[in-house]
């Protein structure tokens, strides 16, 4: 049996990085029959596929997002693709994202970690105290809710878990969750007013960006998806690297400007979104290996970012890595991540400031690993200081 027929879906739901290695090691591109799909996972062959849209398309009706959320910009190719992107690529630049957010995201995070940093408390959970909560409430704030209410963001947090445990459950072959339908009824009702709003980022796009308001709420559900579950999965891999490496850790105090150096690598080493699906249009041979029209295609994205081919002693965290910034945490090509300008800025100015503000912090001895299939995290983050 190949290592291809033997992986399982727990293993790479686990810890996949052995069997991603494996799997590499016989062949960049390779059916697993767990998945039911053609897995890719060098550097090469990913970059070769999210490329070519009209070759390995995502507007298939087996796109378990786009079963779940509706049509979208994640979910279509060519013109029509870009007719969903283009009302949401300005608002997502760096400048505009700074300009308009950074100041709200600095008073996001002072105010989650105040809460900690009081009573006496030596230990908090930092998934639901500080990573989830923050990138759900920069979500409201971008589409217009007020996400300065508690209750605004619980609202968002909860909507966003039943869409992700809905497309989650969709990707392994069970059906869409009947919550999940009613989370994105409940999003659509509270965008209402946001897409009567001109001045708001899903209101201009109603008015002026050629969408009606049915795909306006499609794609807030995608900016939702991953700006969200993403950037907290960015946040907490990125203080579980950290706090896992006392010598990094010392080091970031010491130098903050590395900061943005340690997220780029923990981006690298463990993407919050680990694959993405494609489906060919056509036969094609992709490094080697032949795909017949109709076949799904999983790029691995956690494991191009650890091909040794690109990436030198790929298994180490490595805060100097010279080319650490070719990962593909974020995809490529057309479909690359409108919102990762964004996402780098909240994990960024989220490490930085939960170092700075608790010197002794550390993980605590029971602190879990990352997991998932498709998105990787830590389930919650113990942390003691």
């Amino acid at each position: 049996m190949s290592g291809s027929e033997a992986v399982t879906i727990d293993d790479l739901a686990g810890d996949p990085h052995p069997h991603l290695a494996r799997l590499r090691a016989e062949a960049p591109v390779a059916w697993v029959p767990a998945l039911d799909s053609f897995l890719v996972t060098s550097l090469p062959a990913a970059v070769a596929v999210l490329r070519d849209p009209a070759t390995f398309t995502v507007d298939d009706p087996r796109f378990s997002t786009a079963q779940v959320v509706g049509p979208s910009m994640l979910s279509r190719d060519g013109e029509e693709q870009a007719r969903h992107r283009r009302p949401f690529v300005a608002p997502f630049r760096p400048r505009e994202v700074a300009a308009g957010l950074e100041p709200f995201i600095r008073v996001q995070i002072d105010s989650r970690l105040d809460r900690l940093d009081t009573n006496g408390r030596r230990g908090a959970d930092m998934r639901t105290s500080v990573a989830a909560p923050l990138a759900a409430a920069v979500v409201a704030q971008r589409l217009g809710l007020d996400g300065r209410q508690d209750d605004v963001v619980e609202r968002l947090v909860g909507w966003y878990g039943e869409i992700v445990s809905s497309v989650s459950a969709v990707a392994t072959g069970r059906p869409i969750t009947a919550a999940s339908h009613v989370a994105m009824a409940e999003l659509g009702d509270s965008l209402r007013e946001c897409l009567r709003d001109d001045h708001s980022l899903l209101g201009i796009a109603a008015a002026h960006g050629g969408l009606g308001d049915a795909e306006v709420i499609s794609n807030a559900g995608i900016i939702m998806f991953g700006g969200i579950e993403t950037t907290e999965g960015m946040i907490l891999n990125a203080l579980w690297h950290v706090l896992n490496n006392p010598a990094v850790t010392s080091e970031l105090r010491a130098t903050p400007s590395l900061v943005a150096a340690a997220v780029e690598e923990s981006l690298r080493l463990e993407p919050a979104a680990a694959v993405v699906d494609r489906y060919a249009t056509r036969d094609v041979a992709l490094a080697g290996t032949a795909i017949e029209a109709g076949a799904m295609v999983t790029v691995s994205l956690a494991g191009a970012n650890r091909d040794p081919a690109e990436f030198a002693d790929p298994d180490r965290f490595d805060l100097r890595r010279p080319n650490a910034r070719r990962h593909l945490a974020f995809a490529a090509g057309p479909h690359v991540c409108i919102g990762m300008d964004l996402a780098r800025l909240e994990a960024r100015l989220a490490l930085t400031a939960v170092l700075a503000r608790f010197p002794a912090l550390r993980l605590a001895p029971d602190a879990p690993p990352p997991t998932g299939l498709v998105f990787r995290k830590p389930q919650r983050l113990p942390v003691e200081w």
